[in-house]
């Protein structure tokens, strides 16, 4: 019987082959034990230490997840699964939705030493306290491509040309890996003529609104203001429910962990499960 929070059998048919153990050395613990044990935590929010008996000691779950975290396991799953999606042409790129949200660090996150207390490890203060940014970007069926984690100060606009560099989708076959929606759709945070040439220059369309000020200053310079379908600007709203459906998972709803990385892969793990079949 399958648990909540647990990997069904199609899930782990499509990811248990990338987790086999190797035939040398001495036995471990099942894998799909230990990684229903990380969801576990994922949904939750818990500590390791409230850790169900199923999933085997705490310790063992925690070491698996933070070698896995270290070594890059949580990113080729994803790869992996993306990979298969945009095979059997699941993946919608005739546009990409791309925004931002804020997290909010627990005490525990925020809890280092004084002297150098966050740096490197995507934490700042922002009118809700210490808080983290999470830059996303989304195929037209809400379902995560990438993802930069920030601290919570930082503006979304300064992150935008690296969430698209990391949109890259290996085919199975030859060639090159797809990382060219047609269109990419954002709200006005990312109006700028910075990111608008760098979109014409990669020959991808956009559907991004100005703001107020912009739009003064072109008229008074009597110059053209863009055009906004706002048919196309309504689909924008597949990013806003791809993060609720992220955020349903209270460990990155609210982070917990002090460390980036291990944040990270917490949001890369919950990426995945969006990928995977329920």
């Amino acid at each position: 019987m399958v648990r909540r929070h647990e990997l069904t059998d199609e899930a782990w048919e499509v990811i248990g082959p990338l987790l086999a153990p190797t035939r040398m050395g001495r036995p471990v613990r099942d894998r799909r034990q230990v990684l229903n044990g990380i969801l576990w935590k994922l949904s939750t929010g818990a500590a390791w230490r409230d850790l169900p008996e199923r999933y085997g000691p705490w310790k063992t779950v925690y070491e698996r997840f933070r070698r896995w975290s270290a070594d890059g396991t949580w990113d080729r799953l994803l790869a992996h699964v993306q990979q298969h999606s945009d095979a059997i042409g699941e993946v919608d790129w005739s546009i990409v939705c791309v925004d931002s949200t804020i997290v909010r660090a627990h005490q525990h996150a925020a809890g280092a030493r004084k002297g150098g207390p966050w740096t490197g490890e995507a934490l700042g203060r922002s009118r809700g306290g210490l808080s983290t940014k999470i830059h996303l970007a989304c195929d037209g069926r809400g379902r995560p491509l990438t993802f930069t984690v920030t601290g919570g100060n930082v503006n979304d606009c300064t992150q935008f040309e690296q969430v698209m560099a990391r949109i890259r989708i290996k085919r199975c076959g030859p060639g090159r890996p797809r990382t060219r929606p047609a269109r990419v759709v954002a709200d006005k945070g990312y109006s700028s003529r910075k990111i608008r040439a760098y979109l014409r220059s990669r020959g991808i369309a956009c559907t991004i609104p100005e703001r107020v000020d912009q739009i003064s200053g072109r008229q008074r310079r009597g110059e053209i203001l863009c055009r906004l379908d706002r048919t196309v600007y309504r689909r924008r709203n597949v990013v806003e429910r791809c993060f609720i459906r992220l955020k349903q998972n209270k460990a990155l709803a609210t982070r917990y962990d002090k460390r980036a990385r291990h944040y990270q892969a917490m949001i890369t793990l919950a990426c995945l499960r969006l990928w995977l079949p329920t």
